[in-house]
């Protein structure tokens, strides 16, 4: 799990300006489109019910909600067929690798603006399987929870195991709680196994985290890096993008504070 706290700290920290772009709920009411493919009721569709909590917390109106889930569940026309789920490959400044998602409607378009985005920013556009093998996909499981504890934390979770449920792989702390990582097939059992023990949960998802960083040290090129990975989210296409991008925490911090 190497390299994962320090990009989710990163990740953390830039949404707090990408919460400001409109396309956000675009990407998200795409994500809720896909799901509702597999019934429109969130209760026996556990994709769905994620994409609807992501959507929620991204501050998406509820009326623009339930109009994706109409769509995807085919009461409102076929544009949820458009959409397919592709991921590209490539690497960004100082060797960072790069894993992105997207929804799209059009190959060819998608593929031709990444790899704009890449060049432009001092990237490589790669092929599929380039860097994949770098990451492995796992359940993650926010729990916002204050001043938790490591041995809090952990007894929450030896018990959760003992009493037949998931297995938890790895943890990270910090000040406002907790991420928990599983396998990935015990997203579901995971996040609800938390619950059951009194953790507040606040979000849960599938996500790529790498196995070997990639540490940069230079300012510079952890700000190109940075730069870069900004002009693929912007894309209307990109769904997420994940890297093994890892740095020292003063350098994020004072990198982030001249973005803001």
């Amino acid at each position: 799990m190497a390299g994962h706290s320090k990009w989710a700290q990163i990740k953390r920290t830039k949404a707090v300006v990408d919460a400001k772009r409109g396309a956000i709920f675009t990407r998200l009411g795409r994500e809720i489109m896909v799901a509702a493919r597999g019934g429109a009721d969130p209760a026996g569709n556990f994709q769905l019910r994620t994409a609807i909590e992501k959507a929620k917390a991204a501050g998406v109106p509820n009326a623009n909600i339930e109009r994706a889930i109409a769509k995807g569940s085919g009461q409102g026309g076929a544009e949820a067929d458009q959409f397919e789920a592709v991921r590209y490959e490539g690497y960004g400044p100082g060797g960072v690798a790069v894993l992105v998602e997207a929804f799209t409607d059009n190959r060819n378009r998608t593929a031709a603006e990444l790899r704009l985005a890449f060049s432009k920013n001092g990237g490589n556009f790669g092929e599929s399987g380039c860097v994949s093998y770098l990451f492995e996909q796992r359940a993650v499981v926010r729990i916002e929870q204050a001043a938790l504890g490591e041995e809090t934390l952990l007894e929450q979770l030896l018990g959760l195991e003992e009493s037949g449920g998931p297995a938890a792989l790895a943890w990270t702390l910090d000040a406002d709680g907790a991420e928990v990582i599983g396998a990935y097939a015990d997203l579901e059992s995971l996040q609800d196994g938390l619950r059951q023990r009194r953790l507040s949960v606040s979000s849960w998802e599938h996500r790529w985290i790498a196995c070997t960083p990639c540490h940069l040290d230079d300012p510079d090129i952890l700000r190109a890096c940075l730069k870069m990975l900004d002009a693929l989210e912007e894309l209307d296409d990109v769904r997420s993008v994940t890297t093994n991008l890892e740095a020292e925490e003063e350098l994020i911090e004072a990198v982030m504070a001249e973005r803001s």
